[in-house]
């Protein structure tokens, strides 16, 4: 049963796979053939040099790209090829951490092993992607992949009409506003993105970040005060209150005293 029906109206996806697993190639193959019908299977490498070779020849839409291989690595390869004109879903076997880093930048990623459902969805996703935009987010992912710190993590935020880089520390709170976030920064900057606040809660939750109200998620270490008055409130860096939910507070008050350890 074909999952992708819904979007045979749009154009085949001329699609490579380069992983330096066989068993990886041929699976992906199958469920791009069992599930996809929107995308057509043009040509498979097992490296850098034999993907490059792959991409020179094909010119596909759509790269499915391991991250580590024998020769080097899925970023050894493309910037050999800068400016990237083709779509991209990596393949990896990191941990949940480093995975952050691909959060961060907006970048499909499959996980191996692999899951076709994961594999449909992340298809069907290439279709919002702007080619215009993928060089930055790709540069985003390479710098968060190679740091260690998470002060110097950056989060790519996309709005209708940029595409803002920010670093995670630079970040004071955010604020529900129904199925958007509003990003409040140190230097007074606000930005709106068409997310909700759960999804960056769950993205930022490892990085300081707590949420103090349903509406409310704030960067620990740009915490000021914690005004106990009027129901309780936090002064932020940037002189901005927040609310603190009464249900909160204790929690709250366990962080405070860890950070400070």
């Amino acid at each position: 049963m074909t999952i992708f029906n819904a979007h045979n109206k749009n154009k085949v996806l001329r699609t490579l796979i380069i992983d330096d697993e066989l068993h990886i190639r041929k699976s992906l193959a199958q469920m791009l053939k069992d599930e996809c019908s929107n995308v057509k299977l043009v040509g498979m490498a097992d490296g850098v040099k034999s993907g490059m070779e792959a991409i020179n020849k094909h010119h596909p839409d759509l790269v499915l790209l391991d991250i580590k291989m024998d020769d080097g690595t899925g970023f050894d390869l493309l910037k050999k090829l800068e400016p990237v004109n083709f779509k991209i879903i990596f393949i990896t076997a990191y941990d949940q951490y480093a995975l952050q880093a691909f959060k961060f930048s907006a970048i499909d990623y499959l996980l191996k092993p692999l899951d076709e459902e994961d594999l449909v969805a992340a298809v069907n996703r290439t279709e919002k992607i702007v080619q215009k935009d993928f060089s930055t987010q790709l540069k985003v992912l390479d710098e968060n992949l190679k740091t260690t710190e998470n002060k110097d993590k950056k989060i790519l935020l996309k709005t209708s009409d940029a595409v803002h880089l920010v670093k995670v520390r630079d970040i004071t709170y955010c604020e529900s506003d129904l199925s958007y976030t509003k990003f409040y920064l140190l230097d007074g900057q606000k930005i709106t993105i068409s997310k909700s606040l759960r999804e960056f809660e769950d993205m930022l939750k490892d990085f300081g970040f707590f949420r103090v109200h349903k509406s409310f998620l704030v960067n620990l270490f740009t915490i000021t005060k914690f005004d106990k008055t009027d129901g309780g409130f936090l002064v932020m860096e940037n002189k901005d209150r927040v609310p603190v939910a009464s249900r909160k507070r204790d929690e709250l008050m366990e962080l405070f005293e860890r950070i400070s350890e």
